[in-house]
């Protein structure tokens, strides 16, 4: 998978995605989630403390549900904190890299690689956050796999602190890199 850092530097920003991909209606659908998107002190507090670059490339379509309840979220990670570089792809238009990345043997998406500044493979996530497959489950499955009891918090709102903590987990990663803290002297 070296040749990741090539795709993401033919990725779009968030904004050139949807205006390259995204039909009108598309854009109206993730602006209504970007919009219904908050993150709060502690998660503002996380998202600052980021200190190496992440570079990210989203494998996602337009035109996707599960990308238009994502990859919002996204966007509000790169206002928080610059050093959070993200690229989209779409899958329809790039077929090698959507087989790389097929997920349970299927082309899902939204489907997001973690790579370090100096283009290393740090880790790949994807399609659904385990709240989401919570909430898909919960009146299927008669023994659900963890607690889906109402925290008090909305869908949309567990769904952003899943994918919070799978970026600081990278973070981390980068963070604590020998690699990493030799060529930054930390």
């Amino acid at each position: 998978m070296s040749c990741l850092a090539d795709e993401f530097r033919k990725g779009f920003d968030y904004r050139d995605f949807l205006d390259q991909h995204g039909t009108p209606e598309h854009r109206d659908r993730w602006q209504k989630v970007y919009e219904e998107i908050t993150l709060d002190e502690q998660q503002l507090a996380v998202l600052s403390g980021f200190v190496r670059e992440m570079k990210v490339i989203v494998l996602a379509g337009a035109w996707c549900g599960d990308c238009v309840n994502q990859c919002p979220i996204f966007e509000r990670f790169t206002e928080a904190n610059p050093a959070i570089q993200v690229r989209y792809l779409d899958r329809d238009e790039n077929p090698e890299l959507t087989e790389r990345l097929s997920v349970n043997g299927g082309h899902r998406v939204p489907v997001v690689v973690f790579l370090s500044e100096d283009d290393f493979l740090c880790g790949i996530f994807g399609d659904r956050t385990l709240a989401k497959y919570r909430a898909m489950t919960a009146g299927v499955d008669a023994s659900p796999s963890g607690p889906t009891a109402d925290d008090g918090r909305s869908l949309l709102q567990r769904v952003t602190g899943e994918w919070l903590d799978e970026f600081e987990r990278m973070q981390l990663m980068m963070r604590t890199s020998g690699r990493l803290r030799k060529l930054h002297g930390d």
